[in-house]
């Protein structure tokens, strides 16, 4: 492919800065829900296959900027045109706030445990008009939690002290956003994959991604 078919095939930047927090996929660091029945190994494949399907979504995204807020080193899954930034140390709510804190204009920050995320199911909120009469969008997840959250002017303040995996986090972010006077929009809500069964229904949502073709490889090998 030559560099003028390469810059035709990029998405035309727009004016939000999309942040993916995320952690390094080492054994026994991430998705450890899914063990049993995965081994702690196995785990780590299904989470760097659901990093790898959600930062090449992002790459399809027309955004400013896009930033890996990491928590670990990056590897082979990381795609290139992203920046890396490293988490700082503290509870949830203060990772995504210094993650917000660090960004200036527009900012949209996702997690990697939705691999099921198009750049067609974000457009509404990194459209060129998206935060016309609009302060943040908010995507809920299934579980309670968000998996979404975007601000026109980030404030760390927003996300202290929200509290973290639990049934109402969405709500109490919502909340949060709301009483602080922000007008906000909301992005469908969406299934994490925390659990086996998170893990068979997202896989079967986006059958053709790595984090659908990884399972498939794990369920196959089980039956051996």
């Amino acid at each position: 492919m030559t560099e003028p078919e390469a810059r035709a095939q990029r998405p035309a930047a727009g004016p939000t800065t999309v942040l993916v927090i995320a952690k390094e996929p080492l054994p026994g660091r991430v998705k450890t829900r899914l063990t049993p029945p995965y081994t702690p190994a196995e785990a780590a494949e299904l989470a760097e296959a659901a990093l790898y399907d959600t930062l090449q979504a992002v790459r399809a995204m027309p955004a400013r900027r896009r930033v890996v807020v990491l928590d670990g080193r990056p590897g082979g899954w990381l795609p290139a045109g992203f920046d890396v930034r490293p988490q700082c140390p503290g509870g949830l709510d203060e990772r995504l706030a210094a993650a917000f804190a660090d960004s200036t204009g527009p900012t949209l920050l996702i997690g990697k445990d939705t691999p099921q995320v198009t750049a067609r199911l974000l457009a509404p909120a990194l459209a060129p008009g998206a935060w016309d009469d609009c302060d943040a969008w908010l995507g809920r997840a299934e579980d309670g939690g968000f998996w979404a959250l975007g601000l026109a002017t980030p404030d760390p303040r927003l996300l202290r002290g929200v509290p973290m995996s639990t049934a109402r986090t969405g709500a109490a972010q919502h909340d949060r956003l709301t009483a602080a006077g922000l007008r906000v929009r909301e992005l469908p809500p969406l299934c994490d994959v925390d659990t086996a069964a998170d893990a068979e229904r997202v896989a079967a949502t986006v059958p053709g991604g790595r984090f659908a073709a990884t399972l498939a490889r794990l369920r196959q090998g089980a039956r051996r």
